[in-house]
């Protein structure tokens, strides 16, 4: 799909990247890839205008956001989104891709996924070609670099229903094995039984 050739203010982006930083303790490539990453998907679904200029701020949870990787960039995606995990408007899906897909839930335009283009990383390297390593010349440019040059972006259709992913907050059962209480509809049902996930043989710990 056409994204365009945007690059966000300093305005726009300086302080987006100074709060990823204090979240992260550090400023990385990949949380400047995450940042422009949200930024440009807002753009796409019209939640800010032509100049970042921002026309919702995510109260109402508006906003679903699914990240592809628990590295920096989700810190970077985070704050450019104001989608939060403790908000339940952010996902967490570690696939280890730098990918992001944003869903207006109030929008008739259907869920956006971009990720980086694949030779945004030479890119980076011309356009910083005095950085005093690789890392800060992608640090540098990934600042300054057009979105249709640094990103990729494609309409996407989600295997579940929001409804599905988001459930209902007032939702929770009694693990009939443990006992541990299961909320928003996680729980597996097997031979008539309510069993949260770890007991029902999906377990990442024993």
């Amino acid at each position: 799909m056409e994204i365009g050739c945007f690059v966000p203010e300093t305005a726009v982006l300086d302080p987006l990247l100074t709060e990823s930083a204090a979240r992260h303790n550090h400023l990385c490539p990949r949380q400047v890839l995450g940042v422009r990453l949200g930024l440009c998907g807002l753009r796409l679904l019209g939640l800010v205008g032509a100049d970042y200029s921002p026309r919702f701020n995510n109260a109402d949870k508006r906003l679903l956001t699914i990240v592809e990787t628990d590295g920096c960039g989700a810190d970077g995606v985070a704050v450019a989104t104001r989608c939060f995990v403790g908000r339940r408007t952010l996902r967490v899906l570690d696939f280890g891709k730098m990918a992001a897909t944003l869903v207006d839930t109030w929008g008739e335009l259907p869920p956006v996924r971009l990720w980086p283009h694949p030779e945004a990383r030479l890119l980076a390297q011309d356009v910083a070609e005095d950085a005093e390593s690789r890392w800060h010349a992608y640090l540098e440019a990934y600042q300054h670099i057009p979105d249709d040059q640094l990103l990729r972006a494609e309409w996407v259709t989600l295997t579940q229903s929001v409804a599905e992913i988001i459930s209902r907050p007032e939702a929770r059962i009694v693990c009939d094995q443990c006992g541990e209480e299961v909320r928003n509809e996680r729980e597996v049902v097997k031979n008539g039984r309510f069993l949260c996930r770890p007991c029902a043989g999906e377990s990442y710990y024993r």
